[in-house]
C-alpha cells in the first residue's frame, strides 16, 4: 500500500442487513469445492458490473475494515483452519494461516519468489512483520506449499534509519544476476509518512543471504511507492513503480548489474491511480495486474497488457472471475504482489497477492490462486472495439491445489 490506511468513515446500514450479508458471507466461505488443478478458463465471464465498483462493495470494506466487525472470523479464519505442512494434503487456502515447517505463521507479506536454476529450489521473500517490519524474510521450498524458514535475510537494522520499526521497508522482491553471480534486492524504503518514497537496493551470493544494503535512490530522480522488479528472458532487468503521488506507473531497464537504474523510462497509466504492480509474460506479450490506491482497503484489480514492456500498455479489464461480485470487486479482499510462472505448465501461473489486516498487520494473510492465460477477451478496449489480447483469469477457491505430476 502506498498511501497507508485510509479507512472510510462507518458505514450506516440495517440490522437486516446486516444478517443478511452475515448469512451470504457465511454460505460463501463454508461452501465446499472440490479439487482444482490450474483451470483453464472455459466459457464467458461473469458479466461486468454496470453500477458504481464501489457503492457496491462499500457495506462488505466497512466490516472489513473493522476489527470488532462480527464478521471478523470470516475474513481472518482462526489457527484451527492453519495450512499446515504437516498434513501434507497441499491445498492452498486463501486468506488463511500458513504456517512454515516449523509451525510458525509464514512471515512474507508483499513479497515475490524466486527459483533458483543451482539447488532447484523456490525462494519466497516478503516482509518479516512484528509490531513493525523486522526486516525481510525468506522461506524455501522444493514444492512450492512446503515452507522453511531460512530467516532474516535482511534486517532493518542494516538500512539504519531509513528502515527503523516505526518507518517502511515494504515488497522486496529478489532476482538473480547470470553476469554478477549476485542474488539482487529491491524494496520500497519509505518513513510513516510515505514522504521519502524510495526504493532500497541490496546483494548477496547466496539466496538466503545474509544480502548487504547498498543504500536507497530515487529511481529517475522521481518518488517512488508500490514497485517490484521483473526479470526478461534476455536477462534485461526493469524496475515498475507508482510514483508522482501514485498518478501514474513508472518503467524503466536496470543497469547490467541490476544494481541502478538506466536514464531511459515510460510513463504509463497516467491518471489512473494505479499500484500494486505485478508484472509477467507469456509468449512475448507482456501482462501487468495493479490495484487502485485505497489505503489498505481491498478494490478491484486491472490487468494490463502490451508487446514491449516500455509500452504502449492497454487494458484488458478485471481478471478475477468466480465467487460474488462483491468478492470479484475486492480482488478476492486482497491486493497483488507478484504472478509466478508453473515450470512445465505454459499459460498457468501462480497469483499471489495479500489479505492485508491494517488491526495486525504481521496477521496479514496470504492469497495465492490459480491464474491461466487463453480464451478471447470480452472486454473492450480504449476505442470500443474488442480487446486483441487473449483473456487473463484469477479463479477463486476455497481452498485448490497443484496438479500431482507437477509436484512430483
Amino acid at each position: 500500500m502506498a498511501d497507508g490506511p485510509q479507512t472510510p468513515a462507518r458505514y450506516r446500514w440495517s440490522r437486516v442487513a446486516m444478517v443478511g450479508l452475515l448469512l451470504m458471507l457465511q454460505l460463501y466461505f463454508v461452501a465446499s469445492h472440490r479439487n482444482v488443478h490450474v483451470p483453464q478458463p472455459s466459457g464467458p465471464p461473469p458479466l461486468r458490473h454496470k453500477h458504481s465498483p464501489q457503492a457496491a462493495i462499500k457495506p462488505l470494506i466497512d466490516e472489513f475494515l473493522d476489527e470488532n466487525s462480527p464478521l471478523r472470523h470470516l475474513f481472518f479464519p482462526d489457527i484451527k483452519s492453519a495450512i499446515h505442512p504437516a498434513n501434507g494434503s497441499h491445498y492452498y487456502r486463501p486468506g488463511h494461516i500458513w504456517l512454515d515447517t516449523q509451525g510458525n505463521p509464514i512471515q512474507a507479506h508483499g513479497g515475490g519468489v524466486l527459483y533458483d536454476e543451482t539447488s532447484h529450489t523456490y525462494y519466497w521473500y516478503g516482509e518479516y512483520r512484528q509490531v513493525g517490519v523486522i526486516g525481510v524474510g525468506c522461506y524455501s521450498s522444493k514444492d512450492l506449499w512446503t515452507w522453511l524458514n531460512q530467516g532474516i535475510v535482511l534486517s532493518a537494522q542494516q538500512i539504519n534509519n531509513e528502515t527503523h520499526k516505526s518507518n517502511m521497508l515494504e515488497r522486496p522482491k529478489v532476482i538473480y544476476n547470470d553476469k554478477t553471480g549476485k542474488y539482487v534486492m529491491w524494496m520500497h524504503v519509505d518513513d510513516v509518512h510515505y514522504r521519502k518514497a524510495a526504493v532500497g537496493i541490496a546483494i548477496s551470493d547466496r539466496p538466503t543471504g545474509p544480502f548487504q544494503y547498498l543504500g536507497s535512490k530515487r529511481p529517475h530522480g522521481f518518488d517512488s511507492r508500490d514497485m517490484t522488479i521483473f526479470k526478461d528472458d534476455n536477462g534485461v532487468a526493469y524496475i515498475i513503480y507508482s510514483s508522482k503521488m501514485n498518478t501514474e506507473l513508472h518503467i524503466g531497464p536496470l543497469t547490467e548489474d541490476y544494481l541502478d537504474v538506466q536514464p531511459n523510462m515510460r510513463r504509463t497509466l497516467v491518471g489512473q491511480r494505479r499500484e500494486a504492480p505485478a508484472v509477467f509474460k507469456y509468449q512475448g506479450t507482456y501482462y501487468m495486474i495493479t490495484s487502485a490506491c485505497t489505503g489498505w482497503a481491498p478494490n478491484e484489480a486491472k490487468v494490463d497488457a502490451a508487446e514491449s514492456i516500455m509500452g504502449p500498455w492497454e487494458t484488458i479489464g478485471d481478471p478475477c472471475i468466480g465467487g460474488k461480485e462483491m468478492f470479484r470487486l475486492t480482488t478476492f479482499l486482497s491486493q497483488s504482489t507478484f504472478v509466478l510462472p508453473l515450470l512445465g505448465l505454459p499459460g498457468s501461473y501462480i497469483f499471489m497477492a495479500d489479505r492485508w489486516n491494517p488491526a495486525e498487520l504481521n496477521d496479514s494473510r496470504y492469497v495465492w490462486l490459480p491464474l491461466a492465460i487463453g480464451g478471447r477477451s470480452l472486454e473492450s478496449n480504449s476505442s470500443g472495439s474488442q480487446s486483441p489480447w487473449p483473456r487473463v483469469s484469477i479463479h477463486w477457491h476455497k481452498k485448490w491445489r497443484l496438479p500431482l505430476s507437477w509436484r512430483l
